[in-house]
């Protein structure tokens, strides 16, 4: 019996029969990613401009300690930077906090597909060649650590009810009378939308969705959990988008606590 044998060649780097633009979804994400990347940590590092009034940048929330040398302000949880931390050992208060939504984001699921082929080129695009010949996939090390990305789901969910008070908090403005009173100013918008965008990402996540129901067999013996699963998936088919607004008002809403302490910006109070 006669047998058809087929050999495969495989492509060199960058090598593919497509005629699109394959590359520029690879370049977009390089670019934001990067913009991104560069100033979370120029902000993380600063220590100061971080709250405003009642408004205080998600990249520092929980404000677990205040600053050195920072006035101590309505934000802190345990008051000014302890004076038993060597100063050696000096950290912003962002840089005690922000391994925990960044770890989140970066062992994400949407994430890795997008930033290995960003800056990794693994592959570049589908059906474009790589720059390597071997494939370990997330079984072995270092990578098999992406798999902790259940356990920063749970924190992240901690840290949506964080700054979900925090955005009602950013409603309540200090007085003449010394008491704090109900409005809405710009940045109470930008707060509030900050983690809407933040909720509806962590929300979709596909460790939520099996943490709902990716044990049930039959999902019409549990209408509860069904229904929140389809609520889970419906923000899922959306993943993509949800994390690039959320990523990018994360650090706008930063700039705009920034500003305003700054006295670059006036906050517009709508009433």
């Amino acid at each position: 019996m006669a047998a058809n044998l087929v050999q495969i060649t495989r492509r060199g780097f960058g090598e593919t029969m497509r005629k699109d633009g394959w590359w520029i979804p690879s370049v977009l994400t390089f670019l934001g990613f990067s913009a991104f990347i560069v100033y979370s940590t120029w902000a993380a590092f600063q220590g100061q401009h971080y709250s405003f009034g009642p408004y205080l940048s998600p990249m520092y929330s929980p404000l677990i300690w205040e600053a050195a040398n920072q006035p101590l302000s309505e934000h802190s949880w345990l008051g000014s930077w302890p004076a038993w931390i060597p100063k050696f050992l000096y950290a912003t208060p962002a840089l005690l906090i922000l391994w925990a939504p960044g770890g989140f984001r970066f062992t994400c699921y949407y994430y890795r597909g997008a930033y290995y082929k960003a800056f990794w080129a693994d592959p570049p695009a589908c059906a474009v060649g790589e720059p390597r010949h071997s494939y370990r996939g997330e079984r072995k090390f270092p990578l098999i650590l992406q798999n902790v990305h259940r356990y920063f789901l749970y924190l992240a969910l901690i840290f949506i009810v964080i700054l979900l008070y925090d955005a009602i908090n950013g409603f309540f403005f200090a007085g003449a009378d010394g008491h704090r009173h109900f409005g809405l100013g710009v940045g109470s918008i930008v707060l509030t939308l900050n983690v809407v965008l933040l909720g509806s990402y962590t929300f979709g996540c596909h460790s939520l969705r099996h943490l709902i129901a990716g044990r049930i067999d039959e999902m019409s013996k549990h209408p509860l959990r069904f229904s929140l699963y389809k609520f889970v998936s419906r923000l899922n088919s959306r993943h993509m988008m949800f994390a690039w607004f959320s990523l990018f008002w994360v650090g706008f809403s930063d700039f705009y606590v920034r500003m305003c302490s700054m006295g670059v910006f006036h906050d517009l109070r709508l009433f």
